[in-house]
């Protein structure tokens, strides 16, 4: 039987902007963004990533296509309904890739589909997001002021400069940045046992809010192999270092798919206990 992804799919769900069916892949890679970003940022992954890959840009409410759809502002009910809105996407292997506020939705999305004994992630690429036990001492942006909150995203450099000179866009962005703030500062992670989900963290070397500690603390997370890699940036690494970021992830999913290439779509791997086992580094 083929490996290959050839299975019908219903009407194109409004969560995943940018999908393109690619009928060659073997593996689906669902991306999650930013506080403030949308699925844009992964529109063009495609394009350097291996042809087994199905790249899935996540589109949260709020943004882009579905600006008319209030954003979230607390992290549970936002997973709840993209468990509910791409299951019907977890019917093939796939994996899950967040950068920063992403991260955290693509962990506990992760443990949320555990709880429900569903089809499991074959790996959770974490980006730009300490350890979900690691508690920040930045104050809080989401209640800040207008004029506060401004400066901060200048400081942050990851709105762009024309945007934050635009008071139109920006007073169309301050009510979604407020909401994803929110999701990301708001967020208490529940006790539960690590998962038995390969982890690869990324980090930025420049990055003056996620420390190499902070990223090297989601270890305790996972019961199987753990990677960490260090790029060149500050926390927008993931635009910066863009290149390089695609080219390791390249390489990350090929062994993937080779070390995964007896699974197929009919394939349902869940974890029914939580045996500690061995951590390979």
């Amino acid at each position: 039987m083929s490996n290959t992804i050839t299975s019908a799919k219903p009407a194109q769900s409004p969560w995943l902007a940018y999908y393109q069916p690619n009928y060659r892949a073997t593996l689906r890679l669902f991306c999650f963004p930013y506080a403030g970003g949308s699925a844009l940022v992964f529109n063009k992954w495609r394009e350097s990533l291996p042809p087994f890959v199905e790249v899935c840009p996540v589109q949260l409410p709020g943004r882009g296509n579905r600006l008319d759809v209030p954003p979230f502002t607390d992290i549970d009910p936002l997973v709840e309904a993209a468990a509910a809105a791409l299951l019907p996407y977890f019917d093939v292997p796939f994996a899950f890739f967040g950068h920063s506020m992403g991260a955290s939705i693509s962990f506990e999305l992760a443990r949320l589909l555990r709880r429900e004994g569903r089809r499991l992630p074959l790996h959770l690429y974490i980006s730009g997001r300490r350890a979900p036990h690691i508690i920040s001492d930045d104050p809080l942006l989401h209640p800040l002021p207008e004029a506060e909150l401004l400066d901060e995203l200048r400081q942050l450099n990851g709105t762009p400069k024309e945007v934050l000179e635009h008071p139109e866009l920006m007073q169309m962005m301050l009510p979604l940045l407020r909401a994803d703030f929110s999701v990301a500062e708001t967020y208490v992670c529940k006790p539960e046992p690590p998962l038995n989900i390969p982890m690869t963290v990324f980090g930025g070397l420049s990055d003056k809010d996620v420390g190499r500690e902070d990223l090297e603390a989601w270890r305790e997370y996972t019961t199987a192999p753990f990677k960490l890699r260090m790029l060149a940036g500050d926390h927008f690494f993931l635009n910066t270092s863009q290149a390089i970021l695609l080219r390791l992830l390249a390489t990350e999913l090929a062994g993937l798919v080779a070390h995964n290439r007896h699974l197929r779509s009919d394939d349902v791997p869940i974890v029914k206990d939580f045996r500690v086992q061995t951590r390979i580094v």
